[in-house]
């Protein structure tokens, strides 16, 4: 990046089950984070919209309840990707000098509400791609896990349920139990697709999320002495041909694509897996979670259950992943996934999360997967 990029405000619109309009959410979420950047929406020079089952004109709608100020408005697309996307251009807009100020909102209904859209786009036959695929393609990784490695479903239960109490500290999230969820209540779920249970799916109600991204003089100006959260690294990749290479489907491309995506990362930020606070990753099912500890070079293939037995990514252990419930229990909408991932992130890094606050925490990582197959990951730090 040219110049240093900053996050100077983030908001959200919690994500729920049963969900208002995508203009109220959008509005929320995007108000919210003016309030906290403490600028007003003339100051944005570029706005990037990030919706997945909106209407083709919904951005431009939208972003007209800010203000007519002839901002120029782009809608960004790329699954669940989505929001990681947007954020990266704005991030891209700032640093490259497009603009001082640069706004990423992203929302999207519930999954009801996604599917009706995708069907009115494709006609009145669903494919089975869009309607089986997921459930059954992360399925399979988890029994090729337990096949190779000895992966036991109560290591897939102790994240879930790891998850749902990270959620239950976040006041945005889709999925709050009233107490403490154990292993044995994820096991007893209803089952999805084995070895994972409805409590082991990503929660797949709406919301909205935002994040604001500003040079280092705007982040200087309205910063009022709280911590400067800057963007050290932004890295986006698609799939890479290797010899043998097959194509998994269209949901997540081959586990390979995170490892080198995220050392393109660790190298822009000059900084080593070891460095990291903590890590929001695309946990859709905690498969996901588990092989990702492996391939953000955490620790050695084969060797992400033993931090689960040891407690390491809880919030108190070595490294931290999804601290406020990541997509299982904050829940999953599509567009705003990604954003709600930097929220967190922004927040942890400057202290202000509460009861779910990691401590000490400099560094944070925010991994997102988008069907195609994308990978895009974020690393930002605290300064000051």
């Amino acid at each position: 990046m040219n110049r240093e990029a900053y996050v100077i405000g983030v908001g959200m619109h919690p994500f729920r089950k049963e969900c208002p309009s995508n203009r109220d959410m959008a509005f929320t979420a995007g108000r919210a984070a003016l309030a906290d950047a403490r600028i007003p929406f003339r100051d944005v020079g570029y706005l990037y919209n990030g919706y997945m089952g909106g209407q083709m004109l919904e951005g431009v709608t939208i972003a007209k309840d800010f203000g007519l100020t002839g901002v120029p408005v782009v809608h960004v697309e790329n699954a669940s990707a989505t929001g990681s996307s947007a954020f990266r251009e704005a991030v891209l807009a700032v640093a490259g000098g497009r603009c001082e100020v640069a706004m990423a909102l992203g929302w999207d209904g519930s999954l009801r509400q996604r599917a009706a859209a995708m069907a009115r786009s494709r006609g009145s036959r669903p494919s089975i791609e869009g309607l089986l695929l997921p459930a059954g393609f992360f399925a399979m990784w988890a029994v090729r896990r337990m096949h190779d490695y000895g992966t036991k479903v109560e290591t897939f239960a102790k994240i879930a349920a790891k998850n749902w109490n990270h959620a239950r500290h976040n006041p945005m999230a889709e999925r709050r139990a009233e107490k403490e969820i154990t292993p044995e209540q994820v096991l007893e779920a209803p089952m999805v697709a084995y070895p994972h249970t409805a409590m082991m799916a990503c929660g797949a109600g709406g919301g909205a999320a935002c994040a604001i991204v500003a040079s280092r003089e705007v982040t200087e100006r309205v910063a009022d002495g709280r911590p400067r959260v800057r963007v050290r690294a932004s890295q986006m990749q698609s799939e890479h041909y290797t010899d043998g290479h097959v194509f998994l489907g269209a949901v997540v491309g081959p586990p390979e694509l995170t490892r080198v995506t995220a050392r393109l990362a660790y190298e822009e930020a000059g900084c080593e897996p070891g460095d990291l606070s903590l890590v929001q990753v695309h946990d859709a099912f905690p498969i996901e979670e588990l092989m990702y500890y492996e391939l953000l070079d955490l620790c050695a293939d084969g060797e992400g259950d033993k931090l689960v037995d040891e407690g390491a990514t809880a919030i108190g252990g070595r490294i931290p992943f999804s601290t406020d419930g990541g997509l299982i229990a904050r829940g999953h909408p599509g567009g705003p996934t990604g954003l709600a991932q930097i929220w967190e992130t922004t927040q942890q890094l400057r202290g202000e999360s509460g009861p779910r606050q990691v401590e000490g925490a400099r560094l944070g990582l925010a991994h997102m997967m988008g069907a195609g197959s994308v990978c895009v990951i974020h690393i930002l730090e605290r300064e000051g």
